[in-house]
């Protein structure tokens, strides 16, 4: 019987450089698409795929992420009082959400690094990584569609797109063979794992993305792998050790990702939602067409 997968993990103990001085004080993860906090649409995404534990790796000037998932009663009771009962039911929600543990990394030390530190919460069973740098617009959650393919195959399962031209070097990239069968061109199983190569030594054009399904036996890849450079623990160093004891997939999954780790990205992002929304879509896409651009 395959283990269900029940856990998942959000490395969220980076300093998110890349946006100051909007994070010098602040989380990365607390950073609004519209008006919710990029980390919160993972952890729905989770939730939604039928994960019901969230274990969040965090570290020093993190704790806005605890607060915000955390029970707010002082704001809960002024909106209560005022008779704000749509905004109270939306607070309450995000507490009420799922259940969520927390693991301090006290340096950041590489994705590798992050997911041990979760050793001891996940245990023996497979579980889920989630970036939440990477936003996933699906009709079927990403996360979901993965599981599918772990409850099929019993195996870790890499999240894939297709990344064109000399972009690809940004990303870990994947030596893949296909998978005939219903999932047509969308499953392969993964021979190699290249972190950042160089354009012209790109074994494809199949880039790994912010969501893993991962077998327990990465703990132990993990623990007996050499950290690379900058005294970095590679996850992708751990996935080419567990590819010599284990099968790994990758799947090209249906939907449409946003890397609001960029600010050109969260840009992107933050306009695509916002058009996708009742309550701002129509007024926002005039506003958009007035633009002299």
């Amino acid at each position: 019987m395959v283990k269900k997968v029940r856990k998942a993990v959000f490395p969220a103990a980076g300093l998110g450089t890349r946006f100051l001085p909007a994070t010098k004080a602040q989380p990365k993860e607390m950073l609004p698409l519209i008006d919710k906090p990029i980390i919160q649409y993972g952890v729905e995404e989770a939730m939604h795929s039928g994960c019901d534990q969230i274990i969040m790796v965090t570290g020093r000037g993190k704790s806005a992420i605890e607060d915000h998932f955390d029970t707010s009663y002082e704001l809960e009771k002024m909106l209560e009082d005022r008779g704000k009962d749509d905004l109270l039911r939306i607070v309450q929600q995000i507490s009420d959400m799922i259940h969520i543990a927390y693991v301090r990394q006290k340096e950041a030390l590489g994705l590798g690094h992050a997911v041990l530190m979760a050793k001891e919460l996940v245990g023996d069973e497979p579980f889920a990584v989630i970036l939440p740098d990477d936003v996933i617009d699906a009709t079927t959650p990403c996360l979901k569609q993965m599981i599918d393919i772990y409850d099929e195959t019993g195996c870790s399962v890499l999240a894939t797109q297709l990344v064109e031209g000399p972009g690809i070097s940004a990303y870990g990239v994947l030596d893949a063979t296909p998978v005939p069968g219903k999932h047509g061109d969308r499953l392969f199983e993964v021979r190699d794992l290249v972190e950042k190569p160089k354009f012209e030594q790109a074994p494809s054009k199949l880039a790994i993305i912010g969501r893993y399904i991962l077998t327990p036996g990465i703990f132990e890849m993990l623990e007996s792998i050499q950290p690379g450079s900058g005294g970095e623990l590679q996850l992708t160093d751990g996935l080419r050790a567990l590819l010599k004891k284990e099968k790994i997939y990758c799947f090209t999954f249906e939907g449409k990702r946003h890397d609001a780790g960029d600010k050109l990205g969260f840009l992107k992002a933050t306009v695509e939602f916002a058009l996708k929304r009742d309550d701002l879509g129509p007024e926002f896409r005039e506003y958009l067409k007035g633009l002299n651009v």
